[in-house]
């Protein structure tokens, strides 16, 4: 633990631990995903309701 997180109470100390754990299994999950050929750049368009590109709207 670094020296900043010392200062902070137990249960903040507890919540960083968590948020740590699952930042790491969210990558290693995304790491197995295979790769999408083809596939759109940038963010999720469904997640963020970008539904068209450059002015077109898309179906997918």
């Amino acid at each position: 633990m670094t020296d900043e997180r010392k200062d902070l109470p137990p249960a903040a100390q507890r919540a960083l631990a968590e948020a740590d754990a699952r930042r790491k299994a969210a990558e290693a999950e995304a790491k197995a995903r295979p790769k999408e050929y083809g596939g759109r750049d940038g963010p999720e368009p469904v997640r963020f309701g970008d539904w068209e590109k450059k002015g077109i709207a898309i179906d997918f």
